[in-house]
């Protein structure tokens, strides 16, 4: 088994032991972690991460679509992807807003102005082959798969995905991925998710730190909590569960050219 974190912000202060974590992390059968930036600085951060852990950190820079980073700071992270393209894997965390303007009256707008910004990460995903994490919950869903459409990006995950069946099914038909997290081992929502997506399109993530409940209550969220997702997985599809985390770890290489 060589399970792989899809989606981590490592760069968090509630991760202040790295070595530490890598350790824990293999221990449980993982044999690495997908980095999400959200900014320049956490961009950074990752990077000299990827130095420190080659094997283990693979790194993902962006702008987390949540976060009012000026335009400068977008070029200039574009600019770092660029420059450190054969040390990346993915763009990671880009998309769309929801949580900070969904009571707005104006949240159309708001989301739609969004939209040049993520464009350009997308063009920039083409252009480099480069894979797309992205943020885009609820009724973003279907305005990032018309965009991923429109820029022609081959591959993309839609991280902690949350949005209507026939959406769902819009996405695995376009060739992209879905990514589960560990709610999947308590929550209706996510089990039905998992229930809908063929394991052929499906990633697990942990989106740590973000702490969860259930079993995980009180726990530090990491990358060992993969194991669990495995088995919950594998208990709804009614499958073996070795069976199950060999698929999604090839799902995950194929995703990220990890192979």
């Amino acid at each position: 088994m060589r399970l792989i974190d899809s989606h981590i912000h490592l760069t968090s202060p509630r991760y202040p032991d790295l070595p530490g974590l890598v350790v824990r992390s293999q221990h449980a059968g993982v044999a690495g972690v997908v980095a999400a930036a959200v900014d320049e600085v956490s961009s950074r951060q990752i990077l000299a991460m990827v130095e420190a852990f080659p094997t283990f950190v693979h790194g993902g820079l962006g702008v987390h679509p949540e976060r009012p980073v000026p335009d400068d700071e977008t070029e200039r992270v574009m600019t770092l992807i660029r420059r450190e393209r054969p040390r990346l894997v993915a763009i990671a965390e880009v998309g769309l807003p929801w949580y900070t303007v969904r009571e707005r009256p104006d949240r159309e707008a708001l989301i739609a102005s969004a939209e040049p910004r993520l464009q350009r990460f997308l063009q920039l995903a083409r252009e480099l082959d480069l894979a797309v994490v992205l943020h885009a919950p609820h009724d973003t869903a279907v305005r990032a798969l018309a965009l991923l459409r429109t820029a022609g990006v081959e591959r993309a995950v839609f991280h902690w995905h949350k949005a209507p069946l026939e959406v769902t099914q819009a996405i695995v038909e376009q060739g992209y991925y879905i990514s589960v997290t560990p709610e999947t081992c308590y929550r209706a929502r996510d089990r039905e998710l998992v229930a809908a997506v063929p394991l052929t399109h499906l990633v697990i993530e942990t989106d740590g730190p973000w702490p969860y409940g259930g079993e995980f209550e009180g726990h530090a969220t990491e990358p060992a909590f993969l194991g669990r997702i495995v088995d919950a997985v594998a208990t709804i599809k009614s499958l073996d569960g070795e069976a199950v985390a060999e698929i999604i770890s090839h799902n995950t290489l194929q995703l990220f050219h990890l192979l």
